[in-house]
Protein backbone atom coordinates (compact mmCIF):
# COMPACT_ATOMS: atom_id res chain seq x y z
CA UNK A 1 0.00 0.00 0.00
CA UNK A 2 1.61 3.58 -0.60
CA UNK A 3 2.60 5.24 2.51
CA UNK A 4 0.54 8.33 1.44
CA UNK A 5 -2.98 6.48 1.56
CA UNK A 6 -2.15 4.82 4.56
CA UNK A 7 -3.15 7.41 7.23
CA UNK A 8 -6.40 7.83 4.97
CA UNK A 9 -7.17 4.09 5.94
CA UNK A 10 -6.43 3.85 9.29
CA UNK A 11 -8.76 7.35 10.21
CA UNK A 12 -11.50 5.08 8.20
CA UNK A 13 -11.00 2.18 10.08
CA UNK A 14 -11.57 4.25 13.25
CA UNK A 15 -14.64 6.05 11.55
CA UNK A 16 -16.01 2.47 11.02
CA UNK A 17 -15.33 1.36 14.61
CA UNK A 18 -16.87 4.18 16.21
CA UNK A 19 -20.07 4.00 14.31
CA UNK A 20 -20.47 0.25 15.07
CA UNK A 21 -19.87 1.63 18.93
CA UNK A 22 -22.62 4.48 18.74
CA UNK A 23 -25.09 1.96 16.91
CA UNK A 24 -24.46 -0.73 19.82
CA UNK A 25 -24.77 2.19 22.23
CA UNK A 26 -27.78 3.14 20.66
CA UNK A 27 -29.24 -0.02 21.00
CA UNK A 28 -29.09 -0.56 24.64
CA UNK A 29 -30.13 2.82 25.33
CA UNK A 30 -33.37 2.41 23.43
CA UNK A 31 -33.91 -0.71 25.61
CA UNK A 32 -33.30 0.71 29.08
CA UNK A 33 -35.70 3.32 27.93
CA UNK A 34 -38.11 1.21 26.95
CA UNK A 35 -37.41 -1.03 30.18
CA UNK A 36 -38.35 1.79 32.36
CA UNK A 37 -41.43 3.61 30.73
CA UNK A 38 -42.87 -0.17 30.55
CA UNK A 39 -45.21 -0.09 33.69
CA UNK A 40 -44.95 -4.30 33.58
CA UNK A 41 -42.02 -6.20 33.99
CA UNK A 42 -43.13 -8.60 31.09
CA UNK A 43 -41.85 -6.10 28.40
CA UNK A 44 -39.32 -7.49 25.94
CA UNK A 45 -35.90 -6.24 26.39
CA UNK A 46 -34.49 -7.22 22.76
CA UNK A 47 -36.79 -5.15 20.91
CA UNK A 48 -35.99 -4.16 17.78
CA UNK A 49 -33.97 -1.21 16.16
CA UNK A 50 -35.99 1.00 13.99
CA UNK A 51 -36.07 0.63 10.25
CA UNK A 52 -34.69 4.33 9.57
CA UNK A 53 -32.20 4.22 11.83
CA UNK A 54 -30.51 0.88 10.68
CA UNK A 55 -31.14 2.30 7.15
CA UNK A 56 -28.55 5.48 8.06
CA UNK A 57 -26.07 3.25 9.40
CA UNK A 58 -25.74 0.81 6.81
CA UNK A 59 -25.06 4.09 4.18
CA UNK A 60 -22.20 5.24 6.25
CA UNK A 61 -20.78 1.77 6.04
CA UNK A 62 -21.62 1.58 2.50
CA UNK A 63 -19.89 5.10 1.96
CA UNK A 64 -16.79 4.07 3.78
CA UNK A 65 -16.42 1.21 1.34
CA UNK A 66 -17.03 2.44 -1.54
CA UNK A 67 -14.44 5.35 -0.36
CA UNK A 68 -11.81 1.97 0.50
CA UNK A 69 -11.99 0.58 -2.71
CA UNK A 70 -11.35 3.76 -4.86
CA UNK A 71 -8.40 4.32 -2.14
CA UNK A 72 -7.66 1.08 -3.07
CA UNK A 73 -7.63 1.26 -7.04
CA UNK A 74 -5.88 4.50 -7.33
CA UNK A 75 -2.90 3.21 -5.14
CA UNK A 76 -2.54 0.13 -7.63
CA UNK A 77 -2.89 2.62 -10.57
CA UNK A 78 0.34 4.73 -9.08
CA UNK A 79 2.54 1.57 -8.27
CA UNK A 80 1.59 0.39 -11.91
CA UNK A 81 2.73 3.77 -13.08
CA UNK A 82 5.51 3.92 -11.02
CA UNK A 83 6.53 0.25 -12.09
CA UNK A 84 6.38 1.22 -15.81
CA UNK A 85 8.36 4.91 -15.04
CA UNK A 86 11.36 2.15 -13.25
CA UNK A 87 11.15 0.39 -16.99
CA UNK A 88 11.40 2.85 -18.97
CA UNK A 89 14.23 4.52 -17.05
CA UNK A 90 15.72 1.05 -17.47
CA UNK A 91 15.51 0.69 -21.41
CA UNK A 92 16.85 4.13 -21.45
CA UNK A 93 19.87 3.60 -19.70
CA UNK A 94 20.28 0.24 -21.86
CA UNK A 95 20.04 1.98 -25.27
CA UNK A 96 22.49 4.58 -24.25
CA UNK A 97 25.07 2.28 -22.79
CA UNK A 98 24.67 0.20 -26.49
CA UNK A 99 24.70 3.66 -28.96
CA UNK A 100 28.16 4.33 -26.33
CA UNK A 101 29.30 0.90 -27.28
CA UNK A 102 28.28 1.72 -30.97
CA UNK A 103 30.08 5.19 -30.70
CA UNK A 104 33.56 3.65 -29.03
CA UNK A 105 33.25 0.45 -31.99
CA UNK A 106 32.85 2.80 -35.03
CA UNK A 107 35.76 5.24 -33.57
CA UNK A 108 38.01 2.21 -33.14
CA UNK A 109 37.23 0.93 -36.81
CA UNK A 110 37.55 4.11 -38.27
CA UNK A 111 41.04 4.60 -36.45
CA UNK A 112 42.18 1.31 -37.77
CA UNK A 113 40.61 1.63 -41.22
CA UNK A 114 42.53 5.02 -41.45
CA UNK A 115 45.51 3.00 -40.41
CA UNK A 116 45.09 0.73 -42.63
CA UNK A 117 44.53 3.06 -45.79
CA UNK A 118 47.73 4.93 -44.83
CA UNK A 119 49.60 1.79 -44.78
CA UNK A 120 48.80 0.39 -47.91
CA UNK A 121 48.92 3.74 -49.71
CA UNK A 122 52.72 3.49 -48.66
CA UNK A 123 53.34 0.05 -49.24
CA UNK A 124 51.06 -1.62 -52.12
CA UNK A 125 52.01 -0.48 -55.52
CA UNK A 126 50.09 1.59 -58.08
CA UNK A 127 46.45 1.01 -58.70
CA UNK A 128 46.24 0.51 -62.55
CA UNK A 129 42.56 1.23 -62.35
CA UNK A 130 43.18 4.30 -59.93
CA UNK A 131 45.88 5.73 -61.89
CA UNK A 132 43.30 5.40 -65.50
CA UNK A 133 40.52 7.19 -62.94
CA UNK A 134 42.82 10.20 -62.00
CA UNK A 135 43.78 10.85 -65.45
CA UNK A 136 42.20 12.91 -67.80
CA UNK A 137 42.41 14.75 -71.45
CA UNK A 138 40.73 18.29 -72.12
CA UNK A 139 41.98 20.49 -74.46
CA UNK A 140 40.18 22.37 -77.53
CA UNK A 141 41.16 22.19 -81.21
CA UNK A 142 40.58 24.96 -83.62
CA UNK A 143 40.13 25.49 -87.79
CA UNK A 144 40.21 28.82 -89.05
CA UNK A 145 39.38 30.52 -92.82
CA UNK A 146 40.63 33.90 -93.28
CA UNK A 147 40.89 36.35 -95.95
CA UNK A 148 42.31 39.62 -95.70
CA UNK A 149 42.29 42.58 -98.25
CA UNK A 150 44.20 42.03 -101.67
CA UNK A 151 44.88 38.28 -100.83
CA UNK A 152 43.08 35.00 -101.74
CA UNK A 153 41.04 33.21 -98.85
CA UNK A 154 42.10 30.01 -97.80
CA UNK A 155 41.55 27.86 -95.02
CA UNK A 156 44.81 29.35 -92.98
CA UNK A 157 45.25 27.31 -89.78
CA UNK A 158 44.44 23.71 -87.67
CA UNK A 159 45.26 23.81 -84.10
CA UNK A 160 44.91 21.02 -82.07
CA UNK A 161 45.87 21.70 -78.35
CA UNK A 162 45.21 18.92 -75.62
CA UNK A 163 45.85 20.08 -71.96
CA UNK A 164 47.48 16.76 -70.19
CA UNK A 165 45.55 16.57 -66.19
CA UNK A 166 46.82 13.68 -63.86
CA UNK A 167 45.84 14.14 -59.94
CA UNK A 168 48.63 12.28 -57.78
CA UNK A 169 47.07 12.62 -54.53
CA UNK A 170 44.94 14.40 -52.92
CA UNK A 171 47.14 17.24 -52.66
CA UNK A 172 49.04 16.67 -56.05
CA UNK A 173 48.63 18.02 -59.61
CA UNK A 174 49.94 17.90 -62.89
CA UNK A 175 49.52 19.58 -65.94
CA UNK A 176 50.52 20.58 -69.40
CA UNK A 177 49.51 21.71 -72.60
CA UNK A 178 50.92 21.41 -76.02
CA UNK A 179 49.90 23.03 -79.46
CA UNK A 180 49.82 20.99 -82.47
CA UNK A 181 49.79 23.66 -85.30
CA UNK A 182 49.73 23.16 -89.46
CA UNK A 183 49.89 26.58 -90.99
CA UNK A 184 51.50 28.19 -94.42
CA UNK A 185 55.35 28.91 -93.80
CA UNK A 186 55.48 31.98 -95.85
CA UNK A 187 56.40 31.04 -99.25
CA UNK A 188 58.48 28.02 -98.11
CA UNK A 189 61.71 29.01 -96.82
CA UNK A 190 64.49 26.57 -98.00
CA UNK A 191 65.74 24.71 -94.65
CA UNK A 192 63.10 24.67 -92.76
CA UNK A 193 61.87 21.59 -92.99
CA UNK A 194 60.40 19.55 -90.20
CA UNK A 195 59.24 16.00 -89.88
CA UNK A 196 56.01 16.67 -91.03
CA UNK A 197 57.16 18.79 -93.90
CA UNK A 198 60.74 17.27 -95.04
CA UNK A 199 61.07 19.52 -97.97
CA UNK A 200 60.69 22.93 -95.76
CA UNK A 201 57.49 23.52 -98.26
CA UNK A 202 54.72 25.97 -98.01
CA UNK A 203 53.14 24.06 -94.93
CA UNK A 204 54.49 23.10 -91.69
CA UNK A 205 53.62 21.46 -88.97
CA UNK A 206 54.60 22.44 -85.30
CA UNK A 207 54.52 21.25 -81.75
CA UNK A 208 54.92 23.19 -78.95
CA UNK A 209 54.82 22.98 -75.27
CA UNK A 210 52.31 25.49 -74.10
CA UNK A 211 53.09 24.84 -70.48
CA UNK A 212 53.60 22.03 -67.75
CA UNK A 213 53.30 22.68 -64.16
CA UNK A 214 54.00 20.53 -60.89
CA UNK A 215 50.88 21.74 -57.93
CA UNK A 216 51.38 21.37 -54.85
CA UNK A 217 48.18 22.27 -52.67
CA UNK A 218 49.80 23.15 -49.00
CA UNK A 219 46.36 24.17 -47.59
CA UNK A 220 43.22 26.16 -48.43
CA UNK A 221 44.57 29.14 -49.48
CA UNK A 222 48.20 28.33 -50.87
CA UNK A 223 49.04 26.13 -53.87
CA UNK A 224 52.94 25.84 -54.97
CA UNK A 225 53.34 25.49 -58.59
CA UNK A 226 56.63 24.98 -60.54
CA UNK A 227 57.41 24.49 -64.37
CA UNK A 228 57.03 26.05 -67.25
CA UNK A 229 53.97 28.49 -66.08
CA UNK A 230 51.27 30.54 -67.56
CA UNK A 231 52.66 33.53 -66.10
CA UNK A 232 49.71 35.95 -64.32
CA UNK A 233 50.13 39.31 -66.46
CA UNK A 234 46.64 40.09 -66.54
CA UNK A 235 44.16 37.42 -67.09
CA UNK A 236 44.17 36.16 -70.36
CA UNK A 237 47.00 33.74 -70.81
CA UNK A 238 45.27 31.73 -67.61
CA UNK A 239 41.48 31.99 -68.25
CA UNK A 240 40.87 33.61 -71.97
CA UNK A 241 43.21 31.64 -74.43
CA UNK A 242 42.01 28.91 -77.11
CA UNK A 243 38.29 28.20 -77.33
CA UNK A 244 37.80 30.30 -74.51
CA UNK A 245 38.75 33.45 -76.45
CA UNK A 246 35.56 34.30 -78.32
CA UNK A 247 37.56 35.62 -81.13
CA UNK A 248 39.32 34.30 -83.75
CA UNK A 249 42.85 35.75 -83.22
CA UNK A 250 44.66 37.15 -79.72
CA UNK A 251 44.38 41.03 -79.02
CA UNK A 252 47.71 42.32 -80.56
CA UNK A 253 49.16 44.15 -77.38
CA UNK A 254 49.21 40.79 -75.69
CA UNK A 255 52.67 40.52 -77.84
CA UNK A 256 54.44 43.06 -75.10
CA UNK A 257 54.18 40.39 -72.58
CA UNK A 258 55.56 36.92 -72.07
CA UNK A 259 53.21 34.57 -71.58
CA UNK A 260 55.13 31.60 -70.01
CA UNK A 261 58.16 31.81 -67.58
CA UNK A 262 59.86 28.40 -66.26
CA UNK A 263 60.04 28.60 -62.54
CA UNK A 264 57.97 28.67 -59.35
CA UNK A 265 54.91 30.11 -57.91
CA UNK A 266 52.69 30.41 -55.12
CA UNK A 267 48.77 31.72 -55.72
CA UNK A 268 45.63 31.18 -53.99
CA UNK A 269 42.68 32.98 -52.92
CA UNK A 270 41.69 34.36 -49.13
CA UNK A 271 37.99 35.21 -48.85
CA UNK A 272 36.50 38.11 -47.91
CA UNK A 273 33.90 38.73 -45.88
CA UNK A 274 30.39 36.53 -46.53
CA UNK A 275 29.41 37.47 -49.29
CA UNK A 276 31.31 35.59 -51.72
CA UNK A 277 33.94 38.65 -52.30
CA UNK A 278 38.26 36.96 -52.59
CA UNK A 279 41.13 38.02 -53.31
CA UNK A 280 43.51 36.26 -54.99
CA UNK A 281 47.00 36.17 -55.51
CA UNK A 282 50.18 34.71 -57.61
CA UNK A 283 54.03 35.55 -56.73
CA UNK A 284 56.40 33.87 -59.40
CA UNK A 285 60.05 33.85 -59.74
CA UNK A 286 60.78 32.93 -63.28
CA UNK A 287 63.87 33.22 -65.41
CA UNK A 288 62.29 35.95 -67.40
CA UNK A 289 63.04 37.16 -70.87
CA UNK A 290 66.47 36.63 -73.34
CA UNK A 291 67.97 37.78 -76.36
CA UNK A 292 67.58 36.13 -79.45
CA UNK A 293 71.41 36.50 -80.40
CA UNK A 294 73.03 37.26 -76.78
CA UNK A 295 73.24 40.69 -77.62
CA UNK A 296 71.55 43.98 -75.56
CA UNK A 297 69.56 45.32 -78.91
CA UNK A 298 65.93 46.17 -79.28
CA UNK A 299 64.87 43.90 -82.31
CA UNK A 300 66.60 41.29 -80.29
CA UNK A 301 64.16 40.62 -77.28
CA UNK A 302 63.21 37.31 -76.89
CA UNK A 303 59.88 36.77 -74.44
CA UNK A 304 60.23 33.20 -73.93
CA UNK A 305 63.62 31.93 -74.86
CA UNK A 306 64.80 31.29 -71.41
CA UNK A 307 64.51 27.93 -70.42
CA UNK A 308 67.86 27.44 -68.72
CA UNK A 309 69.94 26.06 -71.67
CA UNK A 310 73.02 28.28 -73.37
CA UNK A 311 73.87 27.95 -76.70
CA UNK A 312 76.59 24.96 -75.37
CA UNK A 313 73.63 23.46 -74.39
CA UNK A 314 74.71 23.47 -70.88
CA UNK A 315 72.35 24.50 -67.99
CA UNK A 316 72.34 27.83 -66.87
CA UNK A 317 70.26 31.24 -66.61
CA UNK A 318 71.45 33.47 -69.61
CA UNK A 319 71.41 36.17 -66.83
CA UNK A 320 72.55 36.81 -63.41
CA UNK A 321 69.44 36.73 -61.67
CA UNK A 322 65.57 35.49 -62.15
CA UNK A 323 63.01 37.85 -63.17
CA UNK A 324 59.95 38.00 -60.29
CA UNK A 325 56.69 39.41 -60.53
CA UNK A 326 52.98 38.34 -59.40
CA UNK A 327 49.04 39.22 -59.71
CA UNK A 328 46.87 40.74 -56.96
CA UNK A 329 43.33 40.73 -57.55
CA UNK A 330 40.00 41.40 -56.23
CA UNK A 331 36.92 39.57 -56.99
CA UNK A 332 33.31 40.81 -55.92
CA UNK A 333 30.03 39.68 -56.73
CA UNK A 334 26.66 41.85 -56.74
CA UNK A 335 23.42 40.24 -54.91
CA UNK A 336 21.83 39.38 -57.80
CA UNK A 337 22.76 36.46 -59.29
CA UNK A 338 25.46 36.57 -62.59
CA UNK A 339 26.56 40.06 -61.47
CA UNK A 340 30.26 40.56 -60.76
CA UNK A 341 32.90 42.42 -60.91
CA UNK A 342 37.00 41.60 -60.99
CA UNK A 343 39.98 44.31 -61.35
CA UNK A 344 43.33 43.29 -60.89
CA UNK A 345 47.32 44.78 -60.95
CA UNK A 346 49.72 42.92 -61.92
CA UNK A 347 53.51 42.65 -63.26
CA UNK A 348 57.54 41.57 -63.45
CA UNK A 349 60.50 42.95 -63.63
CA UNK A 350 64.16 41.50 -64.26
CA UNK A 351 67.34 41.32 -66.38
CA UNK A 352 66.82 40.61 -70.30
CA UNK A 353 69.84 40.64 -72.51
CA UNK A 354 72.26 38.16 -71.56
CA UNK A 355 74.69 40.45 -70.58
CA UNK A 356 72.65 41.45 -67.95
CA UNK A 357 72.98 45.32 -68.64
CA UNK A 358 69.65 45.79 -69.43
CA UNK A 359 65.97 45.35 -67.39
CA UNK A 360 62.16 44.30 -68.63
CA UNK A 361 59.79 45.60 -66.54
CA UNK A 362 55.90 45.43 -67.67
CA UNK A 363 52.55 46.55 -65.75
CA UNK A 364 49.19 45.12 -66.51
CA UNK A 365 45.77 46.37 -65.37
CA UNK A 366 42.73 44.22 -66.02
CA UNK A 367 39.05 44.19 -65.26
CA UNK A 368 35.74 41.85 -66.35
CA UNK A 369 32.25 42.80 -65.41
CA UNK A 370 29.66 40.55 -65.86
CA UNK A 371 25.90 41.76 -65.72
CA UNK A 372 23.73 38.98 -65.79
CA UNK A 373 24.09 35.61 -67.46
CA UNK A 374 24.04 37.59 -71.23
CA UNK A 375 25.94 40.50 -70.94
CA UNK A 376 29.90 40.51 -70.78
CA UNK A 377 33.07 43.22 -70.49
CA UNK A 378 36.41 42.71 -70.02
CA UNK A 379 40.03 44.32 -70.92
CA UNK A 380 43.67 45.19 -69.90
CA UNK A 381 45.82 47.92 -70.19
CA UNK A 382 49.43 47.09 -70.59
CA UNK A 383 52.87 49.06 -70.26
CA UNK A 384 56.37 47.87 -70.52
CA UNK A 385 59.57 49.13 -70.46
CA UNK A 386 63.01 48.10 -71.48
CA UNK A 387 66.61 48.82 -72.26
CA UNK A 388 68.57 48.24 -75.38
CA UNK A 389 71.95 49.23 -76.87
CA UNK A 390 70.76 50.51 -79.71
CA UNK A 391 67.61 52.83 -79.30
CA UNK A 392 68.12 53.49 -75.50
CA UNK A 393 65.26 53.17 -73.24
CA UNK A 394 61.58 51.99 -75.18
CA UNK A 395 58.83 52.05 -73.45
CA UNK A 396 55.66 50.23 -75.11
CA UNK A 397 51.91 50.16 -74.26
CA UNK A 398 49.05 48.81 -75.42
CA UNK A 399 45.24 48.08 -74.52
CA UNK A 400 42.21 46.37 -75.33
CA UNK A 401 38.55 46.12 -74.60
CA UNK A 402 35.41 43.65 -75.31
CA UNK A 403 31.96 43.31 -74.84
CA UNK A 404 29.66 40.80 -75.61
CA UNK A 405 25.57 40.19 -75.53
CA UNK A 406 23.85 37.11 -76.16
CA UNK A 407 20.68 37.13 -77.44
CA UNK A 408 18.90 34.52 -75.76
CA UNK A 409 18.54 37.40 -73.21
CA UNK A 410 15.85 38.90 -75.70
CA UNK A 411 13.77 36.02 -74.88
CA UNK A 412 12.70 35.36 -78.17
CA UNK A 413 11.41 31.77 -79.62
CA UNK A 414 14.05 31.92 -82.51
CA UNK A 415 16.38 28.33 -82.85
CA UNK A 416 18.48 30.58 -84.27
CA UNK A 417 18.81 33.76 -82.32
CA UNK A 418 18.67 32.77 -79.13
CA UNK A 419 22.04 30.95 -79.77
CA UNK A 420 24.18 33.64 -80.92
CA UNK A 421 26.27 36.15 -79.25
CA UNK A 422 27.27 39.38 -80.74
CA UNK A 423 30.81 40.72 -80.37
CA UNK A 424 32.75 43.63 -80.14
CA UNK A 425 36.53 45.06 -79.44
CA UNK A 426 38.95 47.46 -79.51
CA UNK A 427 42.66 46.65 -79.65
CA UNK A 428 45.71 48.99 -79.61
CA UNK A 429 49.52 48.59 -79.62
CA UNK A 430 52.33 50.81 -79.46
CA UNK A 431 55.29 49.20 -80.38
CA UNK A 432 58.18 51.83 -79.13
CA UNK A 433 59.62 51.99 -82.21
CA UNK A 434 57.14 54.29 -84.63
CA UNK A 435 54.65 52.10 -85.37
CA UNK A 436 51.31 51.41 -83.83
CA UNK A 437 48.48 49.43 -85.04
CA UNK A 438 44.66 50.02 -84.00
CA UNK A 439 42.14 47.01 -84.61
CA UNK A 440 38.03 47.13 -84.44
CA UNK A 441 36.70 43.77 -84.84
CA UNK A 442 32.89 43.13 -84.83
CA UNK A 443 31.89 39.27 -84.68
CA UNK A 444 29.16 36.91 -83.45
CA UNK A 445 29.89 33.23 -81.92
CA UNK A 446 27.35 30.70 -82.83
CA UNK A 447 26.91 28.00 -80.05
CA UNK A 448 26.08 24.78 -81.39
CA UNK A 449 26.68 23.60 -77.86
CA UNK A 450 28.09 25.10 -74.80
CA UNK A 451 31.88 23.48 -76.54
CA UNK A 452 31.21 23.65 -80.08
CA UNK A 453 31.58 27.04 -81.12
CA UNK A 454 31.38 28.98 -84.69
CA UNK A 455 33.09 32.69 -84.73
CA UNK A 456 33.28 34.89 -87.16
CA UNK A 457 35.04 38.43 -87.12
CA UNK A 458 35.40 41.53 -89.42
CA UNK A 459 38.30 43.40 -88.51
CA UNK A 460 39.26 47.27 -89.34
CA UNK A 461 42.90 47.65 -89.34
CA UNK A 462 45.02 51.00 -89.12
CA UNK A 463 48.52 50.28 -88.81
CA UNK A 464 51.67 52.87 -89.33
CA UNK A 465 53.51 50.23 -91.18
CA UNK A 466 53.47 50.81 -94.83
CA UNK A 467 51.99 47.59 -96.91
CA UNK A 468 49.94 46.01 -94.40
CA UNK A 469 46.70 45.23 -94.71
CA UNK A 470 43.35 47.26 -93.80
CA UNK A 471 40.96 44.72 -93.05
CA UNK A 472 40.49 40.86 -92.55
CA UNK A 473 37.74 38.20 -92.48
CA UNK A 474 38.17 35.04 -90.06
CA UNK A 475 35.80 32.39 -89.61
CA UNK A 476 36.77 29.70 -86.60
CA UNK A 477 35.17 26.56 -85.46
CA UNK A 478 36.31 25.73 -82.38
CA UNK A 479 35.51 22.90 -79.91
CA UNK A 480 36.31 22.79 -76.50
CA UNK A 481 36.26 19.23 -74.86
Amino acid sequence: MNIKTRPMMVGLMVAGCAICTAFASLANAQATDSTAASPTPAANPSAPVSQADFQKLLDSVQKLSDQVQKLQQANETQQQTHQDDLQQIQQLETKLDQTQQTAQDAEQKSTAAAQSQSQTAMQAPIDEATVNHNFQILGDAEFQYAKADHQHGAFAQADFAPIFLYRAGDNILFESGFDFILQNNAQGVPGTSTPGNPSGGAATTTVNLSFAQLDYVINDYVTLAAGELLLPLGTYSQRSAGWLNKFPDNPQSRDLLPGVGLGPMLQGAIPIGHNGAFMNYSIFGVNGPSSTDGSGNAAALDLAGNVGLTSGNSTANLHENLTGGGRLGFFMPFPKPHYDMEVGISGETGEWDNAATHHYTAGVLDAALHLGPFIEAKGEYIKTWYGSDDLGEIEQDGYWAQAGYKLAGLNLDLPVIKNLELMGRYDSINDGMGNSTQTSTVGYVYYFTNTLLFEGDYEFLHNTAPGTPTNNVIFQLSLGF
